[in-house]
């Protein structure tokens, strides 16, 4: 079955799912039905059997991937109104995205050497923990898939959400800054929202380190691209 008449159908029904989705949200508080995690399961249960390629998926929500870009550059508004709190734990949180970046990178590039992928999938598989405006040109900078890395992205923003509200119950984390950096540094912006469940403040830390850890990995890129 060929969806080509329609050109605007998957660009509609990503639209109307998160919609959907964020109103079953709202009501039930259910993670599982959060966009997340909803948005694309629907879509999968709806392309697999009508045997739809990602090119032409691609092709109708191009327009939705163009809003990266002034999402990129919005993100300077988190960093200046926490620029208090930036200035008052500059080192700690330094400290904090550096390990969690490493720890991020390193795994990723061992998980891909236990599964033997090629160099295309290990690359797009590096940038992981960081949010997709700036995972994307950072795998496209290495030589991995952009679009692969997104997918990549959604699966640990995913579950770095979902497995850290359990972590916060066995992990010594009492300070909103503690807990807000957990979900900003391994779980990006699906780790942002989490953290706004648990308090503000954990919501406002986890935002800043998310956009800091992104930017931290931007300028570190070159010198990735040489290690590897």
């Amino acid at each position: 079955m060929s969806l080509e008449p329609m050109p605007l159908f998957w660009l509609a029904l990503t639209l109307l799912a998160y919609l959907g989705s964020r109103w079953l949200y709202r009501r039930t508080g259910r993670y599982l039905l959060s966009p997340l995690i909803l948005v694309p399961a629907v879509l999968l249960a709806i392309a697999v059997p009508l045997h739809t390629a990602y090119a032409e998926y691609s092709r109708d929500t191009h327009w939705l991937m163009a809003v990266l870009g002034p999402v990129t550059v919005a993100f300077a508004i988190p960093i200046w109104q926490q620029r208090r709190l930036l200035a008052r734990h500059w080192k700690a949180l330094c400290l904090g995205m550096l390990m969690g970046s490493t720890a991020s990178i390193a795994s990723s590039w061992v998980l891909a050497r236990l599964l033997a992928l090629d160099s295309s999938v290990s690359l797009s598989l590096l940038p992981r923990s960081i949010t997709t405006p700036f995972a994307m040109p950072l795998a496209q900078q290495l030589g991995g898939v952009p679009e692969l890395t997104a997918v990549f992205v959604m699966f640990t923003g995913v579950l770095g959400a979902v497995f850290g509200g359990v972590l916060l119950r066995y992990l010594p984390l009492r300070t909103p800054l503690a807990r807000g950096a957990l979900f900003g540094v391994g779980a990006h912006g699906a780790g942002v929202s989490r953290a706004r469940e648990v308090g503000g403040e954990e919501g406002s830390v986890a935002g800043l380190v998310m956009v800091l850890t992104g930017l931290l990995n931007l300028f570190a890129a070159p010198l990735l691209t040489m290690a590897l």
